[in-house]
């Protein structure tokens, strides 16, 4: 069962480089009957990857999505950014372990995928890992209360 509270929509977005990845991964969120707001870019021509975090970030800092996915080619510029919003704590995962230390050690509540880096298959068994795994709590909850400026 899921840590996230999964009637609310999952936020999703990317920008040209994550762009093939985001299609195969809300295959996967469609094929699992989850709710989704995708927003965008929905085609392979170039755009600024801020303006896709952001809204990302802005929904689940908001309380109105689960949680948010994040791609674009390295992950660096949509982890940035998300994580300048308060009460974001967005991580850059390539593999699956990382994924789930993620949510474990440091409640993650967005995932950030380098496309460009991500073998066929992986980014979904992260999606999978991060959204299934729960926060440890314990001495990681005192750490992640330090992470707010």
């Amino acid at each position: 069962m899921s840590p996230f509270n999964l009637k609310l929509p999952i936020a999703i977005g990317c920008d040209h480089a994550g762009f093939d990845c985001k299609e195969d991964l809300i295959s996967v969120l469609e094929g699992e009957g989850l709710s989704f707001t995708d927003f965008g870019t929905y085609n392979k021509d170039s755009v600024d990857y801020p303006d896709f975090a952001h809204p990302v970030a802005n929904a689940v800092e908001r309380g109105e999505a689960a949680f948010g996915i994040l791609l674009c080619g390295s992950a660096n510029g949509v982890a940035m950014t998300a994580n300048k919003h308060k009460g974001i704590r967005a991580a850059i995962c390539w593999g699956e372990e990382l994924a789930e230390l993620a949510r474990k050690h440091n409640d993650a509540n967005i995932i950030c995928i380098p496309a460009r880096f991500v073998r066929d298959g992986t980014a979904e068994k992260m999606l999978d890992i991060f959204m299934n795994t729960e926060f440890e709590g314990g001495r990681h909850e005192r750490r992640v209360e330090k992470i707010a400026c």
